[in-house]
C-alpha cells in the first residue's frame, strides 16, 4: 500500500518533459507534449481522410461521415438550431478527450490525468457557456438572467459561474485518477490475467463515457443559458 501511495503522489505531480530555453526556462509538462502528439495525430488523420472525397462515400470516408453525422445529430438534439454554431468546438473536445483517455492503452500517460489539463478544458467550456448566453440574449438579457427566477437567488446564480467549471474539472480528473487507483489495487491483489478485462473497462469504456459526460454537461449548461 505504501508503494501505491508513492505511485499516486507521483501521478499527481506534473512531470516535465523538457525546458524551453527562453525567459529563464519554460518547463513543458508531459501532458502538454502528449496533447501536441494527439493534435498532430488527429491533423494527419484529417488530411488523409479528406483527400479524394466522393459524392457517394465508401471506405474510410463512410466512417468519417458517420462520425460527423453522429456528433451533429447528438448536439443538435440538445442545443437546437441556435446552437449549431458551437458543434464544431464541442465535437473537437469530444474527440480530444476520448483520444486522451484511450491513449493509456499504449502505455502513455493520459493528459487528462493532469489537473491542469482538465482545469483548462473546464475554463474553456465555461467561457463558451457564458458566451452562448450573451450571444442568445444580449448583454442585458444575460445579466438579467442572474436574477431569475427571483432576485434573492442572484448570489447563488453568480456562484454557479465558478462552481460549474470546478465540477467539470474535478469530475473528469477524479474519474481518470480513480481508474488508475483501482487498476493499481487490482494489479497488487491479482497480478496475472484478471486485470486485463478491468483494464479494457477503465481504459476504453470508462474513458469514452467520461468524454461523453463532459461535453454532454457542457451542452446542457449552454442550452440553459440560451433559453429565454
Amino acid at each position: 500500500m505504501e508503494d501505491l501511495g508513492t505511485e499516486l503522489m507521483s501521478e499527481l505531480q506534473s512531470k516535465i518533459s523538457f525546458v524551453i530555453p527562453l525567459f529563464g526556462g519554460i518547463p513543458v509538462p508531459t501532458s502538454v507534449v502528449v496533447t501536441w502528439g494527439i493534435m498532430a495525430f488527429l491533423m494527419i488523420l484529417t488530411l488523409i481522410f479528406v483527400r479524394n472525397l466522393k459524392l457517394i462515400p465508401k471506405g474510410p470516408q463512410l466512417y468519417v461521415e458517420a462520425l460527423v453525422g453522429f456528433i451533429n445529430n447528438f448536439f443538435d438534439d440538445i442545443l437546437g438550431e441556435e446552437g449549431k454554431r458551437y458543434i464544431p468546438y464541442l465535437g473537437t473536445v469530444l474527440i480530444y478527450i476520448t483520444c486522451a483517455n484511450l491513449i493509456g492503452i499504449f502505455g502513455i500517460t493520459p493528459p487528462t490525468k493532469d489537473l491542469n489539463i482538465t482545469a483548462g478544458l473546464a475554463v474553456m467550456s465555461i467561457i463558451l457557456i457564458e458566451y452562448s448566453g450573451i450571444h442568445a440574449k444580449g448583454p442585458k438579457g444575460w445579466l438579467k438572467s442572474f436574477r431569475e427566477p427571483m432576485s434573492i437567488l442572484t448570489p447563488i446564480n453568480l456562484l454557479e459561474v465558478f462552481i460549474r467549471p470546478l465540477s467539470l474539472c474535478m469530475r473528469l480528473f477524479g474519474n481518470v485518477l480513480g481508474s488508475f487507483v483501482i487498476m493499481e489495487l487490482i494489479k497488487i491483489i491479482v497480478p496475472v490475467v484478471i486485470p486485463i478485462p478491468f483494464s479494457f473497462y477503465f481504459d476504453i469504456f470508462d474513458g469514452v463515457i467520461q468524454a461523453y459526460v463532459f461535453v454532454f454537461l457542457t451542452s446542457l449548461f449552454m442550452k440553459e443559458k440560451m433559453e429565454e
